[in-house]
């Protein structure tokens, strides 16, 4: 399989790239979670968030071994994969994490895939909950214009 971009600033992510970045859940509810943040988040932020979104429940009654395995996995793979992708930017002394330059190649794909997540789901409150620019208010929009 292709390497991924390790190179700073904005680069063409291969199809391949993009694919294997958004193959993962965990991997798409950190960037669901990080979409529309203003500055850096600290990861344990997002990881209860994550785990919360994987659980059904809200991040504050996830449960301690539930909250470890997203960070930790978080930390150790899917971060550092989406680091080296420059789709986040993480400050591993700060344990702080942001969308980075190349995010923006990835999010049409996200738009495709969260058609896929629960309708009745933590998560899918979440997002509905964003403005009307939100992801699922852009797929609404599409699908509005489609059927026209």
């Amino acid at each position: 399989m292709e390497a991924l971009a390790s190179d700073e600033g904005e680069t063409e992510l291969s199809a391949d790239t993009i694919l294997e970045l958004l193959a993962n859940r965990r991997r798409r509810y950190l960037l669901y979670a990080l979409r529309g943040q203003d500055g850096p988040i600290e990861l344990s932020t997002i990881a209860e968030q994550v785990a919360g979104w994987e659980h059904d429940v809200p991040p504050d009654e996830v449960a301690k071994n539930e909250y470890k395995s997203v960070y930790v996995s978080s930390v150790q793979c899917h971060v550092p994969k989406l680091a080296d992708s420059g789709v986040v930017d993480h400050d591993e002394e700060n344990h702080t994490v942001v969308l980075a330059d190349n995010f923006e190649q990835l999010e049409p794909y996200l738009r495709v895939v969260v058609k896929d997540e629960p309708e009745n789901s933590t998560l899918h409150t979440a997002l509905e909950a964003e403005s009307e620019e939100g992801l699922l208010g852009q797929i609404r929009e599409n699908v509005a214009r489609l059927k026209h």
